[in-house]
């Protein structure tokens, strides 16, 4: 330290500048009085309403935490990157910020194409990931060990959706609109699973390039089929460009959304259009503050922004701070990546004000609960009720429970 002093005052007497010796301590700013996270999302394009809701829900986390003094004596930071959501770009961006020293994790991440691009290059840096917005399985593999997941996985949105539409409605035949590339490959993948274990397949299915609307092509030949329901694994502007175009054909089967398509985004897009679709998703309410940690997140969403309205993407994204947050903690005063991906390893079993995450060995993943919603005339959110299914007959097997919800 002594020799690193000397230099850098002789460097500053001659008018040089110099670059701070590496120590163990500073390779991710454990010196440095504030700590700093990076995101690199979507904040453009057709998927930057996501981006754009999950920032402004870490910077609530993080502003909160900075009112009450900071982390063990630290404030909190972060700094936001677009990749367009593309993965060569995002894998490029999460490059970049891993040979700036000053950053200690990543959050916030949006998608399943720009994840698998930057989990290898982030696993193999020691770098952790909280808090991507994507259910696919490759990030909850059990030897996956730098991911913690907050949200339930692709796989469990879709077999609820099969549920409500094949076993509470009586409905057979399902047709899928997917984004053509990893992410929609999961949903529709989970999709084929859910109807198989009942006997069915898509009557259809259709899918876009990611990054554009086009999406007539897959619209027209879905509607040859005929389909009681369309579910679909897409962002929110493809979605809105489908029943667009949809309704002006006179096609009106039951819409259902995959969480990622952003509830919000979607509902803004559509306006009264939008009536009566259907969105999974995999965080509470953000207006039941009968819950005590959404309750909190309005307040902080208030502080940092007077005029943002609470919704699903910023909630999740302040659930996300706040996972960020605990795991700093355990971190100790002297914060490294390292020590960071040790303090993940040991969340275990979190109380975030009423809302239980569940971490263990093997398991990455907070929550494990879906449920379904309905936009409606208002464009605001309502619980969708589930009928009971129709009694099995004699001769068929009485339906698996459910398993317990998480929180």
């Amino acid at each position: 330290m002594r020799l690193a002093f000397a230099i850098a005052l002789a460097a500053s007497l001659l008018g040089l500048s110099t670059p701070l010796l590496a120590t163990s301590g500073a390779t991710s700013g454990s010196d440095r009085s504030v700590v700093r996270f990076a995101q690199v999302a979507a904040l453009e394009g057709p998927a930057g309403a996501l981006g754009q809701g999950l920032r402004l829900g870490l910077l609530a986390a993080f502003e909160e935490a900075n009112r009450a003094g900071g982390v063990n004596g630290r404030k909190i930071r972060m700094d936001s990157f677009d990749d367009g959501y593309e993965p060569t770009r995002s894998a490029a961006e999460v490059e970049k910020m891993l040979a700036d020293d000053r950053y200690l994790a990543l959050v916030g991440q949006v998608g399943t194409p720009t994840a698998k691009a930057t989990l290898p290059v982030a696993a193999a840096a020691g770098m952790p990931m909280i808090g991507p917005l994507t259910g696919a399985d490759f990030l909850r593999a059990p030897w996956v060990s730098n991911v913690a997941n907050i949200r339930a996985s692709y796989d469990t949105e879709t077999e609820a959706w099969i549920a409500y539409l094949v076993d509470a409605l009586g409905k057979d035949r399902i047709a899928v609109l997917y984004q053509d590339d990893g992410f929609g490959q999961v949903g529709l993948e989970g999709v084929r699973r859910a109807l198989k274990k009942r006997g069915l397949t898509p009557v259809a299915e259709g899918n876009y390039t990611r990054n554009t609307l086009a999406v007539k092509v897959a619209l027209l030949n879905i509607r040859k089929a005929n389909p009681d329901a369309v579910v679909m694994v897409a962002a929110y502007k493809p979605v809105a460009e489908f029943v667009r175009v949809g309704r002006k054909l006179g096609f009106t089967p039951q819409l259902v959304n995959i969480s990622f398509v952003g509830s919000r985004a979607l509902s803004e897009e559509l306006g009264p259009a939008g009536e009566g679709i259907i969105v999974s998703q995999v965080v509470p309410f953000p207006g039941d503050t009968s819950l005590p940690v959404v309750a909190e997140y309005q307040a902080a969403l208030k502080a940092v922004d007077a005029e943002a309205a609470p919704e699903f993407v910023s909630l999740e994204g302040y659930l996300a701070g706040r996972v960020a947050l605990k795991a700093l903690e355990k971190a100790g005063p002297f914060p490294t990546r390292a020590k960071m991906l040790a303090a993940l390893d040991q969340l275990g079993d979190l109380d975030l004000g009423g809302l239980h995450l569940v971490f263990g060995p093997g398991d990455n993943q907070g929550l494990d609960q879906v449920f379904l919603t309905r936009i409606s005339a208002d464009g605001a959110f309502e619980p969708v009720e589930i009928p009971a299914p129709a009694p099995a007959s004699p001769d068929e097997p009485a339906p698996e429970p459910a398993p317990e919800p998480k929180s």
